[in-house]
C-alpha cells in the first residue's frame, strides 16, 4: 500500500484523503519512508525555510516533506555543491540530474512525494525535468510571486511547480500563483483555470511549429529524433504542425550581459573570501557582471526589445512553439557541463541549455513534459512553449500530449 500512495497523483491522493480512503499521515508516512530509503543513494532533500510559495503551499493543505538540493547558489545545470554533495539521476546514478532544482525533480522521479517547488532563471525547472523524466512549469513573470529576493523587479528568475502529471502541475500552479505585495512584478490570474485546462485537453485545430534548435544551437541526434517523435504526436491530435521557429539571431549576446550583472550584484561580496572554494563558473560569472558597461547592459535589453518583437510576430501565425528541452542528454556527474554537443565545443556553462535560456528571454510560458526515453533507457524532454500569459493553453497541450503518450508509470528502477 506504500508503494501504491508514493507513485499515486497529488489530485488522487487528495481525493482519497477527502473520501477517507486514506489518511493524511499514511501517505506522510509512506512517502517519507521512500525518502529514508531512496534519499541516501540520490541525496535530493536538504534542509528547510520557508519562503512564499512555500506558505501558500501550507496554506492550500499542502504537507511539507523538505528541501531539495541544488547546486552551489543555484548556479549552474549540475545539482551538486560541496555542502551536501552531488544529487544523482535515478535514471543512471553515474549521471547529472540536471539543474538547478535537479532535487526536486529526482524526488519527484523516485516517489518522494507528487509535487515539488522549483525556480528557473535559465532552464533551472525544465533542465532536471528533462533529464529525470517528470515535468517542469516556468509560468509567465508574475504569475507565481517571489518573495524573499534581492532582485524583486527581476523578469527572469521565477518560482513553479514540478510534478509527474500535468493534473498535478496544474493543481499546484492554482495554489501558488496570484498577486502579493511582496512581489511587486505579481498579478491578478484566474487560477481555476489551469485545473479545467488540464481536464480538457482538446488541442484539434491549434497551428504548432517545431525546432529541434531554433537556430541558435547543435542537438544530439537522438535527443532531436525522440522529442520530433513526440512532437509529431501533435499530428494524431489534429493540429497542423510545421517546422518553423521565430529569428533568435544574437540571443546568446542577450542573455549574457543580464545574467552578469545578476551574478555580480547578488555574489560578488563572497568573492574576497570564498574565491578559491567556488564554482569556477560561476566567479567567472560574477567577475564578467563586475567589468559590464552599461552601453553593453544597454545593447543587451535594446536586442531583447528586438527579439521580442520578432517572437511576438511569430505568434500571430503559431498556437505552440516546441522544441527539445535540452539539447543533451544527461552526462556523467563529474563534468560541470558538456564540453560538446554533437562535435561542437560548448564555449562555457551557459551554452549547453539555450533552448530554455532563448525562451526565458521572451518571457514566455514554457513547460518541460517528458517526450521519451532512448533506446538505452534515458529520459528526454519536449519543451512546449505557449503565447504571452498563455499557461492554459500550455497545459492544455502538455495534458493531450499526456493522454497520447502516457509517461507517468514509467518509474526509474531504483523507486
Amino acid at each position: 500500500m506504500s508503494q501504491d500512495l508514493c507513485d499515486m497523483p497529488a489530485t488522487e491522493l487528495a481525493a482519497a484523503i477527502r473520501a477517507k480512503r486514506v489518511s493524511a499521515v499514511e501517505v506522510t508516512d509512506a512517502v517519507l519512508a521512500r525518502i529514508d530509503r531512496v534519499n541516501p543513494v540520490v541525496k535530493a532533500f536538504v534542509t528547510v525555510e520557508d519562503a512564499l510559495i512555500v506558505q501558500r503551499l501550507r496554506e492550500a493543505g499542502a504537507i511539507i516533506l523538505g528541501k531539495t538540493n541544488t547546486p552551489e547558489l543555484g548556479a549552474g545545470g549540475n545539482t551538486k555543491n560541496a555542502l551536501f554533495g552531488a544529487t544523482r539521476n535515478p535514471w543512471r546514478l553515474s549521471h547529472t540530474c540536471g539543474g538547478s532544482s535537479g532535487g526536486a525533480a529526482v524526488a519527484l522521479a523516485t516517489g518522494m512525494g507528487p509535487l515539488a517547488q522549483g525556480s528557473d532563471t535559465g532552464g533551472s525547472l525544465r533542465t532536471p525535468a528533462s533529464f529525470c523524466g517528470v515535468i517542469g512549469f516556468r509560468t509567465s513573470p508574475g504569475v507565481v510571486p517571489v518573495y524573499p529576493t534581492p532582485l524583486a523587479w527581476d523578469t527572469y528568475s521565477v518560482a513553479g511547480p514540478m510534478a509527474r502529471t500535468v493534473g498535478d502541475t496544474a493543481l499546484m500552479l492554482a495554489a501558488v500563483a496570484g498577486p502579493d505585495d511582496r512581489a511587486p512584478i505579481s498579478i491578478p490570474v484566474n487560477p481555476a483555470e489551469w485545473p479545467e485546462a488540464a481536464r480538457t485537453p482538446n488541442v484539434r485545430g491549434w497551428r504548432v511549429a517545431w525546432s529541434a534548435d531554433l537556430g541558435i544551437t547543435p542537438v544530439e541526434p537522438e535527443v532531436a529524433r525522440v522529442a520530433e517523435e513526440a512532437a509529431r504526436t501533435f499530428l494524431d491530435l489534429g493540429c497542423a504542425l510545421e517546422e518553423d521557429h521565430p529569428d533568435f539571431t544574437g540571443v546568446r549576446e542577450v542573455i549574457l550581459p543580464p545574467r552578469a550583472a545578476r551574478m555580480a550584484s547578488v555574489h560578488a561580496g563572497l568573492l574576497p573570501t570564498w574565491r578559491d572554494q567556488m564554482f569556477p563558473p560561476l566567479v567567472w560569472n560574477i567577475e564578467q557582471g563586475l567589468t559590464l558597461t552599461a552601453t553593453e547592459w544597454g545593447k543587451a535589453e535594446m536586442a531583447r526589445t528586438a527579439l521580442w518583437h520578432r517572437v511576438r510576430t511569430f505568434f500571430e501565425r503559431y498556437d505552440l512553439l516546441l522544441t527539445p528541452t535540452v539539447a543533451v542528454l544527461p552526462f556523467p556527474i563529474e563534468w560541470d557541463y558538456p564540453p560538446e554537443i554533437h562535435g561542437h565545443r560548448v564555449d562555457s556553462y551557459i551554452d549547453w541549455f539555450l533552448l530554455t535560456y532563448a525562451i526565458t528571454v521572451t518571457g514566455l510560458p514554457a513547460i518541460s513534459v517528458p517526450a521519451g526515453w532512448t533506446a538505452d533507457g534515458l529520459p528526454v524532454g519536449l519543451q512546449i512553449v505557449g503565447r504571452r500569459r498563455g499557461e492554459a493553453a500550455v497545459l492544455r497541450a502538455a495534458a493531450a500530449l499526456e493522454a497520447a503518450r502516457p509517461w507517468a508509470a514509467r518509474r526509474p528502477p531504483l523507486a
